[in-house]
C-alpha cells in the first residue's frame, strides 16, 4: 500500500516522558489539592493517549468536577516547566533520524488527545519543526483523535495517510477514521487484536515498511 502522508502520535510512540511528567504531577498534586493520590509513571502509561478530561476524572477521582478542571490546568504548566528544563534524551531509539529520513519521501503529521501547546514544545525540544507538516491536538479542537485524525487529512488533502500510535485507543480511532494503524509495540499499550496494518519494534523499522 503506497501512502501520502504519515500520521504520528507522541506519548509511547515517539518520547516516553512518564517519569518527568510523574514528577511534574506529583508537585502540582502537594503543591494544590494534597488530598490526590500520587501518579507514577507505571500509572501514567496506561493513561496517556486518552484525552486529559478522562486523564482527570481517572486520577483525580477526589475532586469535584471544577477542582479536577484546575488541577489538570496546572499539572499541564509544571509538566511544561519540567520538560522544558530537561536535559536528557527520552526519544525512543531512532526516532529522530527515521524522521529525517522518512521526511524526504513523505509528508509527516502529528495528532495527539494531549493539551494545547504539547506538540509545539514536543517538536522544538527535539529539533523537528522543519520536518512536521501540520498537528492536531484535543486541546485546540475538543474532537476525539479520530476526528482530528480526519481534520489533519482534509486540511491536507491526503486521501491515503497511514498513523502509527501505541495504544488500544489509537487504534480505534483509526478504525473510526478509515486510516489503517501502525502498532509502536515498543510503547505503552497494545491492541485487542492482531488487525493492524503493521508492528513496530523499533521506530526504525518505519524506513523499510514505508
Amino acid at each position: 500500500m503506497r501512502f501520502d502522508g504519515l500520521i504520528l502520535d507522541v506519548d509511547g510512540t515517539i518520547w516516553n516522558t512518564t517519569g518527568i511528567v510523574a514528577d511534574a504531577w506529583n508537585k502540582t498534586i502537594d503543591t494544590f489539592f494534597p488530598q490526590v493520590p500520587h501518579v507514577t509513571a507505571e500509572i501514567l502509561k496506561g493513561q496517556f493517549g486518552k484525552t486529559m478530561d478522562i486523564i482527570a476524572d481517572n486520577l483525580f477521582g477526589v475532586l469535584s468536577a471544577e477542582d479536577k478542571k484546575i488541577l489538570m490546568k496546572k499539572c499541564c504548566i509544571y509538566e511544561q516547566k519540567a520538560l522544558l528544563e530537561n536535559s536528557k534524551n527520552i526519544t525512543y531509539d531512532g526516532v529522530i533520524e527515521t524522521l529525517k529520513k522518512l521526511s524526504s519521501i513523505i509528508p509527516i503529521f502529528i495528532v495527539s488527545n494531549c493539551q494545547s501547546g504539547y506538540i509545539e514544545l514536543v517538536i522544538e525540544k527535539n529539533k523537528i519543526t522543519p520536518l512536521i507538516k501540520d498537528f492536531e491536538c484535543f486541546g485546540n479542537t475538543g474532537k476525539s483523535k479520530a476526528e482530528n485524525i480526519k481534520l489533519v487529512a482534509r486540511r491536507n488533502g491526503l486521501k491515503s495517510p497511514v498513523y502509527v500510535g501505541d495504544t488500544q485507543g489509537d487504534y480505534e480511532a483509526c478504525k473510526e477514521a478509515g486510516v489503517p494503524f501502525i502498532w509502536a509495540a515498543y510503547g505503552f499499550g497494545k491492541p485487542e487484536d492482531n488487525n493492524y496494518y503493521a508492528k513496530l519494534d523499533s521506530f526504525t523499522q518505519l524506513e523499510s515498511l514505508l
